[in-house]
Parts: C-alpha cells; structure tokens; sequence
C-alpha cells in the first residue's frame, strides 16, 4: 500500500541518498536475488553469527535499520538515470514472481539460509525501511 501511495504521487521529498529510481530498483534486486541467488555472499560464519543475529534483532523489532546507501554485494550499480516507471515496474514484477515462487530460494547474502515466510518478512521490512525516507507530496 505504502509502494502503491507512493508511486501515485505527484512529486516525492526524500532524506535518501538515492533517488527513487534507485531505491526502486535496489529493493527489486533484493527480492529478485532471493530466488536467482546474490551475486557475492558474506561468509558462512558471518551468516551464521552476526547475520542471523541481526535478523533476529529485525525480526523482533517488526522493523529492519541498515545503511541505505550500501548496494547489494556485487550488484550492478544503480544508475541515477534510471526512468521511475521502468523502476516501478521492474520491483512490481520481483514482488509478484516472488510470491508464485515454488522452487528453492537462495541464501541470503547477509542472513544466509532463510524459509519463504522469513524472506517475506525480510523484503517487507527492508522494502518499508527504504520507502520511510519517502513522502508523498500533494
């Protein structure tokens, strides 16, 4: 709903780094890289430790805290040019494959292994953490 009030907004101020392009895309990748798999991980005791930990502290919370100017480990770069629409579209089309997945989901690159509803939490809160940098203007 947050995306949808968003979107359909008129003009957007932001306390963000990225644009909303970037944003948009950046949070796409996410939940795309959840079933094609992250293009470099942390390591497997980084994972298990302190990744699993702050999932857990997120997990508790309800809510995800993290840099929001740090990309995906390995992931393209996010263009400043990049059309909004196209954007919009591109995290619309992740957020729908991803909820008709079936197959297996890959580990995340921080959190390591993750069951479908634990990666829903998890791309709802970091999707929620970047669009609160958001807000609609009339």
């Amino acid at each position: 709903q947050e995306l949808t009030r968003l979107a359909g907004a008129s003009a957007r101020t932001s306390a963000a780094a990225w644009n909303w392009a970037q944003t948009l895309v950046h949070c796409a990748q996410s939940i795309e890289y959840s079933m094609t798999g992250f293009p470099q991980a942390k390591s497997a005791l980084f994972q298990r430790t302190v990744g699993a930990a702050a999932f857990g502290v997120f997990t508790w919370r309800g809510r995800m805290s993290h840099d929001l100017t740090e990309p995906i480990p390995g992931a393209p770069p996010l263009q400043a040019e990049t059309d909004e629409a196209k954007a919009l579209q591109r995290l619309r089309a992740a957020i729908q494959a991803f909820g008709q997945w079936t197959g297996a989901l890959r580990p995340h690159f921080a959190y390591g292994e993750l069951d479908k509803p634990s990666f829903e939490q998890a791309h709802a809160m970091h999707l929620a953490n970047h669009l609160s940098y958001f807000d609609a203007r009339a």
